[in-house]
């Protein structure tokens, strides 16, 4: 995280030193004005003889209000300019990471915690960069200027007695600080459990309707509103205790310069209008007493953002390429699979085990099994969504490890069963935003998908925006919208995974030739629990638990009156197209 911080800000390279000097000629230019009133208090003794030299001073002040506004708007810009941009380019590379972040560390983040890292994290990092730029660039300049004014120009005893307040109520800044990184660290725990709940609550909405649990889900989404609320009122107790003290510190060095500043004008060692002039100084740290502790407050809160951005920064990712113009090398699709094991990380108990496959070029296997057999978990292993140790999966005579990512995958379509649309527009959804697709090309794959009828008769046809995760579509609708992806996209292995259970009959019937005609001289892998959609693969191979217990063609299974011979009998009562002839 602190590279990425870093290299955000190496980007301002230039705008930040010309922002800190801005900002040291503002503080300048704000000491002139006090120090010009005060001489034309000294000048009042007599205006007859003064009036030309309280007229000079007099344009001398308002020209140093107009350079003043003109420095002021300048620093102003650069300083939104920096803060927003280091915002920006921190989202963007967090957003690179989350993409190539390995599966199994993403379904660890929960929805609401994402986004509590785009949104509240990457804020309060803003923030405090912005205030450090510009608070605490200023709190150093105003200091060093006006103590100097202060010392120089008017009573450096009178000084020293003015600061002391400040010092004093610094140290207790320092020690009242750590219960606001405490309070802050609690009330951002308590805001990312709302957030997941609110995600969970908004995905689960059917159901909440369905079983008439409005209620349930109010009272506790209540429950946790007002959490949150108890944690940000303690965050806000101890953040108004430091402005306290803050004010009540500019208070005493007043009533200190008023005392001891009155004292030294009747003692004739400095004159009503340097006095005048060393309040106006003293104005001068109102900005910055009420600032520090605000800024430390910023900084402890930035601190645990960090912290929690420090953790996905530091999780495993994957050597992807991310950029979409990539040219990768053509596979034959001849894939291998040897002794192939394999456990999700944390947990004992093998998902797969002892796997042995061979399916080359222009064939086709059949995967069936029922609900936890496997089935899923090595398609992810084939697209390495997750690691597997080395030999393992071998594609034309290559290990899966030694093929980069990007050349893998392009030369994969794997068309998987959640049918996940993006909220965005018809043909975004189905080029997934790669922009060397042709109109032409889209059409054509939606109407070998057989959902082209449908999308004409849309009002914006393809540029139609879908709701969330496809929410305006049909459950088949969508099914076919994934399926026209395995059309557009020229891959040598084609894998679909439980992908026709939403469709009737006759619509399966029209896509099923279709996909056997965009199937030859390619690898094809069907996933299904039905025998339907297998039984004229060239092998098919049963999983249960995680183990083949079966391999063969449908009429050799069939014969071997075991499992698949079962499935195939309870399903024998449905009429089911084929896959593959």
């Amino acid at each position: 995280m602190k590279k990425v911080i870093i290299e955000a800000l190496k980007g301002y390279k230039w705008q930040i030193p010309i922002h800190i000097i801005l900002i040291g000629i503002n503080i300048y230019l704000l000491t002139i004005p006090a120090k010009i009133i005060g001489n034309i208090i000294d000048l009042l003794y007599d205006v007859e003889l003064n009036r030309q030299a309280i007229l000079n001073n007099t344009y001398y002040l308002l020209g140093s209000c107009i350079v003043l506004l003109v420095v002021r708007m300048c620093w102003k810009y650069l300083e939104t300019y920096i803060s927003r941009g280091v915002e920006r380019d921190i989202k963007i590379k967090l957003f690179q990471r989350f993409l190539k972040l390995k599966l199994q560390n993403i379904q660890d983040i929960k929805n609401g915690e994402i986004m509590s890292y785009f949104v509240k994290d990457t804020n309060e990092i803003r923030s405090t960069v912005y205030r450090i730029i510009s608070h605490g660039i200023r709190i150093v300049f105003t200091f060093i200027l006006a103590i100097y004014q202060m010392a120089k120009g008017v009573n450096i005893y009178l000084t020293i007695a003015v600061m002391l307040p400040i010092i004093l109520a610094t140290i207790i800044v320092i020690k009242i600080k750590k219960y606001v990184e405490i309070s802050f660290k609690n009330a951002q725990n308590k805001f990312t459990e709302m957030s997941e709940y609110i995600q969970e609550s908004t995905d689960s909405i059917r159901t909440t309707k369905a079983y008439s649990c409005e209620g349930s889900q109010l009272k506790e989404f209540i429950r946790k509103n007002k959490l949150v609320r108890q944690n940000n009122n303690t965050v806000d107790i101890y953040s108004n205790l430091l402005s306290t003290c803050t004010k009540i510190c500019f208070g005493i060095c007043y009533s200190i310069s008023l005392l001891y500043g009155s004292r030294l004008v009747l003692d004739g060692k400095i004159t009503i209008g340097e006095l005048v002039a060393f309040n106006g100084y003293i104005g001068l740290f109102v900005g910055p007493v009420n600032w520090l502790p605000t800024l430390i407050s910023r900084f402890k809160r930035a601190q645990i953002s960090y912290e929690r951005l420090d953790k996905v920064f530091a999780l495993d990712v994957e050597k992807i390429n991310t950029k979409s113009n990539i040219k990768t090398e053509r596979l034959e699709g001849n894939i291998e699979i040897k002794d192939l094991s394999f456990h999700y990380p944390g947990v004992l108990e093998k998902a797969l085990e002892d796997i042995n496959i061979q399916v080359g070029k222009g064939k086709s296997l059949g995967i069936i099994g029922t609900i936890g057999s496997g089935k899923t978990t090595l398609m992810n292993l084939i697209t390495r969504l997750y690691s597997i140790p080395n030999g393992k999966i071998v594609i034309d005579g290559k290990d899966i490890n030694d093929i980069p990512i990007e050349v893998l995958r392009s030369n994969i379509c794997y068309i998987t069963q959640d049918n996940f649309l993006f909220s965005t527009t018809l043909k975004d959804n189905i080029s997934l935003f790669r922009e060397e697709y042709k109109e032409d090309d889209i059409k054509e794959s939606t109407k070998k998908a057989i959902i082209y009828e449908d999308i004409e008769q849309m009002t914006n046809g393809l540029d139609t925006v879908v709701g969330e995760r496809g929410g305006d579509l049909s459950g088949g609708q969508k099914q076919r919208m994934a399926i026209s992806r395995a059309f557009l996209k020229n891959s040598t292995i084609l894998i679909f995974d439980d992908t026709f259970s939403a469709l009737d009959n006759k619509t399966s019937e029209k896509l099923i030739d279709n996909i056997k005609e965009l199937s030859k001289q390619k690898t094809c892998i069907i996933i299904s629990n039905k025998v339907s959609d297998v039984k004229h693969s060239d092998t098919i191979i049963v999983l249960d638990n995680g183990r083949i217990i079966e391999r063969g063609t449908h009429n050799e299974l069939i014969d071997k009156k075991g499992i698949y011979n079962e499935f195939y009998e309870q399903q024998s009562t449905k009429t089911e197209p084929s896959i593959l002839t």
